[in-house]
């Protein structure tokens, strides 16, 4: 077949158009509207491994299609995106549509070994979702071991057409991916973590969109072709959709001399709040308004991230930075750069009161839709504990005789061989793959938050919930204090829920639910819980599947912190998962 170039000037700039978006964006291979005007997005993503450069050291790395950070996936509000997915690494693949609710789409949610088997080399899957009542930011990233370090992109869901934001409309968006930098492979960091049971190795830097900025130690050339680089006009309004792809950090975010209006957390809108420093933790996502200055100020500005962090491992206690530049035909040279301040590394007050201010927007055109009765209550405590060292192995985890590992409700989560929504689905619950018995409570109760128990030894299981479909759920997530207390961001796939409910201490049942928010709590797919504190969420079990919940730092989730919800399905059709797709992958 032989192109040929449209002859009228019009189909010109059309073709000429249509031949460049797509030789710019090679992921995105076409869409077709529905007589509903929705419309289906179709992407292709090829696993390939791509030699990248940073501080000037250069590795092989795990990419989709070449790129690092990856590709933006961008939809409306109602379209449906299909993703085929080709491996071509030696590295088992999946891809996990963080956020994204995919209501009766479970065999598209991407964990491994929970909704699928591994993408094995050479082979391919495609991923195919709708956006139901979504819009807002969030992201994709691989979803086995610790290939997300460089597989993540943007998933960018704009409201439906002809319809605005619940804000001023923005000048410009822009993402901004917080990741890291290893001159490590993430998978040899990790392999070797586990072996030794020690705590892993830490990245080399943190990154915006890719990028680990001016203050780590390389050549000055290089530093400046690695700074993420903001420029903007006077008196404009940019919308900033911030993303925390990192592994094993939560981020303080600040950019100098300028305040942020956080409207929307992981894709559902707020009521707008100033702050000069945003909290994000991995796996959240947050769209801020950036207000730039009237006039041009003859200056630059530093945007730096750093760590938050209270535990007791070594982590990348670094700075990454960008700069905000205003744009001027004629600017003068030399001038200063001005840099914000951050909070200290264990500010946990701050954390806390910057967790406060989010509320739903609450209106009748995007209602909170709080459970108001709880049909099933549970209690899971979160946090570290050790597994034995294996006989004639010396150990590098607690004391030097154990290994680290992470529990909920004591129960360390182990993966099972073959994908537990395909043992779910086809009835083959009592083949010993799983259990159903995951502990509504704690079996032995203590005092979580105050000087921990002796035996920190952690269960090894792959223990389930089962609830029935449309049971209203709440859940209180309570820290530890085993090996010291720290935050940890839940991460609940399937669905949304409600943050109900914070503190620190250990809840009291009797008088900290008749504090509860009810009327317009924020509504997250990610949380974090307070170090030494504990947070509650509601969520209706509306969506028919196996839904992992895990902590989303990725340590924690290899020494298994998580567990998995099995919500039954309903009595009408539209209640039922329906079967998997043919390409579905085999274990």
């Amino acid at each position: 077949m032989v192109s040929t170039v449209p002859s009228s000037p019009q189909l010109f700039v059309a073709f000429l158009f249509v031949t460049t978006f797509l030789s710019s964006f090679p992921e995105f291979i076409l869409a077709t509207s529905s007589k509903h005007g929705s419309v289906t997005r179709h992407y292709k993503f090829d696993i390939r491994l791509r030699n990248v450069t940073r501080l000037c050291h250069t590795k092989s790395m795990v990419t989709v299609n070449g790129k690092f950070p990856g590709p933006r996936i961008a939809a409306r509000e109602g379209d449906r995106i299909v993703v085929k997915v080709v491996n071509h690494v030696p590295n088992n693949v999946t891809i996990h549509w963080h956020g994204i609710r995919q209501l009766r789409s479970g065999w598209a949610d991407g964990p491994s070994y929970i909704t699928q088997c591994p993408i094995q080399t050479g082979q391919s899957y495609v991923y195919n979702f709708t956006i139901v009542g979504q819009r807002g930011t969030l992201f994709w990233h691989a979803h086995i071991s610790w290939l997300r370090a460089t597989l993540y992109g943007p998933l960018i869901l704009l409201p439906r057409l002809n319809e605005s934001y619940p804000f001023e409309k923005p000048h410009k968006e822009v993402p901004i991916l917080f990741g890291e930098w290893w001159n490590a492979d993430p998978e040899a960091v990790i392999a070797q973590a586990l072996q030794t049971g020690g705590g892993p190795n830490v990245s080399d830097a943190y990154t915006f969109n890719g990028f680990p900025g001016p203050l780590y130690n390389c050549s000055n050339n290089e530093t400046e072709i690695e700074t993420f680089r903001l420029k903007v006009k006077p008196g404009k309004t940019y919308l900033l959709r911030l993303i925390n792809a990192a592994l094993n950090d939560e981020l303080f975010f600040s950019i100098a001399n300028h305040t942020l209006v956080t409207v929307e957390a992981d894709a559902t809108y707020v009521k707008p709040f100033e702050s000069e420093i945003i909290v994000l933790g991995p796996g959240q996502t947050s769209n801020v308004l950036l207000k730039t200055k009237p006039e041009y100020p003859n200056a630059t500005f530093f945007m730096l991230a750093r760590p938050y962090f209270t535990g007791t491992g070594t982590f990348d206690n670094s700075t990454v930075a960008g700069i905000l530049e205003y744009k001027k035909p004629l600017a003068p040279k030399n001038i200063p750069t001005l840099k914000p301040s951050l909070p200290a590394i264990n500010d946990t007050s701050f954390v806390a009161n910057f967790s406060s201010k989010f509320r739903s927007l609450n209106t009748a055109k995007y209602p909170a839709q709080v459970p108001q009765k709880v049909d099933k209550s549970f209690f899971f405590t979160v946090g570290l504990g050790t597994s034995p060292c294996p006989k004639n192995q010396t150990c590098q985890g607690p004391n030097n005789s154990s290994k680290f590992a992470a529990s909920m409700n004591n129960i360390s989560f182990t993966l099972p061989s073959i994908a537990l929504l395909q043992q779910h689905f086809f009835g083959q619950a009592n083949n010993g793959i799983y259990t159903t018995d995951f502990p509504a409570v704690p079996l032995r109760p203590f005092n979580y938050t105050g000087t921990p128990p002796n035996n920190t030894r952690v269960t090894n299981g792959t223990k389930t919930v089962v609830i029935p479909f449309n049971t209203s759920v709440q859940v209180v997530l309570q820290d530890t204090s085993i090996l010291g207390a720290e935050s940890h961001p839940l991460h609940l796939h399937g669905f949304n829920f409600y943050v109900v409910g914070q503190g620190f201490g250990n809840f009291n049942p009797n008088t900290d639910p008749p504090k509860f928010n009810l009327v317009d709590p924020v509504e997250r797919n990610t949380v974090g819980v307070p170090s030494g504190g504990w947070v509650a969420i509601r969520f209706l079990a509306d969506n028919p599947g196996v839904w992992l919940m895990h902590c989303h730092f990725d340590v924690h989730f290899s020494w298994g912190l998580r567990m998995a919800w099995i919500v039954e399905d309903g009595k009408l059709p539209n209640q039922k998962l329906p079967p998997p797709p043919a390409d579905l992958p085999k274990c």
